[in-house]
């Protein structure tokens, strides 16, 4: 795979667009790993992306956008749990992935600090669900995820079952209100027995500890959680009524004097030697804990200079956390399979000989694309290195050339999708016309594969979001010829009798399944776009599109228009906010297929698309362009957005001459900056709320 330009190498379009696809793809994995605990890549390639994103924004800092990975932490809390918002934010930690990332956290603390030396906590990095407790009196009242690190979920009575976490504080000089934090978390033999159970009844199986613990935590019934063995490690606390320690160490060693297990491998050390020291040791024994790791946390031990480091953006200065690198085994390559994806991409997955690295059995891997094959020249009987990177996805590094079998022939990328029509694989070019890694099969619903993954995708919860309509239901109902486009699923109410005759349908089933159906006739405009499933139009350009046109029809007469290439339709897609090249070619080719056009009309004379919701054109902001930067203390960044564009306002992500107001809270930067250079008008947050308030 080619090795992306350096940041300091892109131009500033360049950047733009990075950016924008950064933000999406992270927000979307935020989703998968906090919401569904249900990673799609590895916590190495996550973190190479979070990397990534940094880097082009310290180049190009006015670029800087207010969806900013850089800016979040975890996701938005899932709707089916209440809001609760820390009393103090949870925020994440700074990676740092070499000894030499380690010292230099050390070298600029002892700068900030004008010190020769510093004591530090060396703490396990528990690889759980980070939880808050909120304690008053000495009594758990309150118990909540992260969430996105300002607001988490309600799961009180979830975290009541489990045994370590105590009901009532043991000891004293507790303070009067507490927010204890931690990790929830399952040991191996406990995640191993669950496993083995689910797959005994046909249930589902999890993919590791931290998944099944996640899982487990955030069920919407307490009685499910309480017959998982959830387990909980305290190491931090949020807000608190008075103080009660005045380092680090002295804090865990009261957390457990008032009954908390806390981590028994943690340790106080001294300098950067202490540091190294620590993470040896904790690498070593990390196969024999019992419970998943990923690395070592390194916290300034006095309270006092944790205050005087305080934080950048959304980390703080006195602490990191030392990833572990990825475990690794050997194995034999068996078999290269491809995998078709909702957007027709394909995907080679290798079989592999089972083989156990960190306690997972891994039977595949991974290949990634055509041009990775390539590179590692991987063929089948190969002897491969294996890694679990971030101790979640399998990949391939290397071969082991030595041990190739001597009838091993180089892999032929296929040129035809697998699919019984054998329809032709492309590969995608750029909107400036350059080729891409990925190849694609060109007939979209025409493929079965597709077909199955876009009625996947139509039916999910942020699209369309029909309950009992699940993939095993989908398969059944393609096979039988009841469903072959999203139109068919309107339909099934003729299919009632049919689905009685079913052996897994009794008439309250099929009464719910219609229903639920019936209840999505009904649908909002940035619902039905994003159910459509087209390449690079996620929820959040859907909305961005809804809101641009207003109605279906419009919508649609645009689409055909953006498909004929009419500048003037082009034009007005390009201008509309987050929404570039890439996008703009996506709608064009495939609203430019008979098919899919065909398909859509299909779907939408079976549905009441409701209209977006229309800006309104007589407040003070209407058709002003507003930046927001900086920290907002009493909204989030989403709802000050949502907030300016009801009233209006068009909402940029830059400042530039055709800004007109600039809402800055603290810690703002460079947008700042250029505002002022600029003469535009400046508002503190609460300057802004009065604003809109008197609107």
């Amino acid at each position: 795979m080619p090795e992306p330009k350096p940041a300091d190498a892109l131009t500033e379009a360049e950047a733009v667009e990075e950016l924008t696809r950064l933000a999406d793809e992270i927000a979307a994995h935020d989703i998968r790993y906090h919401q569904e605990d249900s990673p799609a890549i590895s916590d190495a390639d996550y973190d190479a992306m979070k990397r990534r994103n940094g880097e082009i924004e310290a180049r190009f800092p006015h670029l800087m956008r207010e969806n900013s990975p850089s800016l979040r932490v975890g996701a938005a809390r899932a709707e089916q749990f209440s809001a609760v918002e820390h009393g103090v934010p949870m925020l994440s930690l700074d990676n740092a992935f070499s000894d030499e990332d380690a010292l230099e956290f050390d070298a600029r603390v002892r700068r900030f600090l004008r010190l020769e030396e510093v004591a530090y906590t060396a703490e396990p990095k528990i690889d759980g669900l980070s939880a808050s407790l909120r304690y008053e009196n000495g009594v758990l009242v309150q118990g909540a995820t992260r969430g996105d690190g300002r607001i988490g979920e309600d799961v009180t009575e979830n975290l009541r079952t489990i045994k370590e976490i105590p009901r009532r504080l043991s000891g004293a000089g507790w303070p009067d209100v507490i927010e204890v934090r931690g990790e929830v978390y399952l040991g191996h033999q406990e995640f191993a027995a669950l496993n083995a159970a689910a797959e005994a009844a046909g249930q589902k199986t999890y993919a590791n500890p931290r998944n099944a613990a996640a899982g487990s935590l955030r069920q919407v019934d307490p009685s499910i959680t309480r017959g998982r063995p959830l387990r909980f490690f305290a190491y931090a606390w949020g807000h608190y009524s008075q103080p009660f320690a005045d380092t680090q160490w002295k804090a865990l060693g009261l957390l457990k004097e008032w009954g908390f297990q806390t981590t028994p491998e943690s340790q106080c050390v001294s300098g950067p030697e202490g540091l190294m020291a620590a993470y040896r040791a904790m690498e070593t024994m990390r196969p024999e804990l019992g419970y998943d790791i990923d690395g070592v946390v390194y916290k300034v031990d006095r309270l006092d200079w944790q205050q005087r480091l305080g934080f950048v953006t959304r980390t703080p200065r006195w602490a990191t956390a030392r990833k572990f690198p990825a475990q690794q085994a050997r194995t034999e390559l068996e078999a290269i399979d491809i995998q078709v994806g909702r957007t027709g991409a394909l995907t080679p997955v290798a079989r592999l000989k089972p083989v156990t690295v960190g306690g997972v059995v891994v039977t595949n891997a991974t290949l990634h694309n055509a041009d990775e094959i390539a590179r590692l020249d991987v063929r089948v009987g190969d002897t491969v290195i294996l890694q679990r990177a971030g101790d979640v996805i399998p990949q391939i590094l290397s071969v082991v050339p030595e041990e190739r079998p001597k009838n091993a022939v180089s892999y032929e990328y296929p040129h035809e999708c697998p699919c019984p029509l054998k329809t032709p694989v492309v590969r995608e070019t750029t909107a400036g016309g350059a080729e891409t890694v990925v190849r694609r099969c060109s007939g979209e619903f025409a493929c079965p594969f597709q077909k199955l993954a876009h009625l996947r995708h139509f039916v999910s919860r942020r699209a369309f979001d029909i309950e009992g309509l699940g993939e095993k239901h989908l398969v059944a109902f393609t096979e039988r010829g009841w469903i072959a486009s999203p139109a068919d699923i309107f339909r099934l109410a003729d299919k009632r009798a049919e689905l009685l005759d079913t052996e897994r349908y009794g008439e309250t089933s099929v009464r719910n399944l219609l229903e639920n159906i019936e209840a999505r006739r009904r649908i909002a405009l940035d619902r039905f776009i994003y159910g459509l499933g087209i390449r690079h139009i996620g929820e959040t350009t859907a909305t961005v599109m809804a809101r641009g046109y207003g109605s279906v029809d419009t919508f649609l007469e645009a689409m055909d228009k953006v498909a004929d290439r009419d500048p003037e339709a082009v034009e007005d897609l390009d201008a509309m906010d987050q929404i570039g090249a890439a996008v703009i070619e996506a709608a064009a080719a495939f609203f430019a297929e008979d098919h899919n056009r065909a398909m859509v009309l299909d779907l939408k004379g079976q549905l009441d698309v409701q209209e977006a919701e229309k800006p309104k054109t007589d407040t003070a902001v209407a058709g002003k362009t507003v930046v927001f930067t900086g920290a907002l203390e009493k909204m989030t960044r989403d709802e000050a957005k949502a907030q300016a564009e009801r009233l209006g306002a068009k909402v940029s992500g830059s400042v530039s001459k055709k800004t007109d107001l600039v809402v800055a809270g603290p810690g703002a930067g460079s947008k700042l900056k250029t505002a002022t250079e600029l003469g535009i008008q400046v508002l503190s947050e609460d300057d802004w709320l009065a604003l809109v308030d008197a609107i």
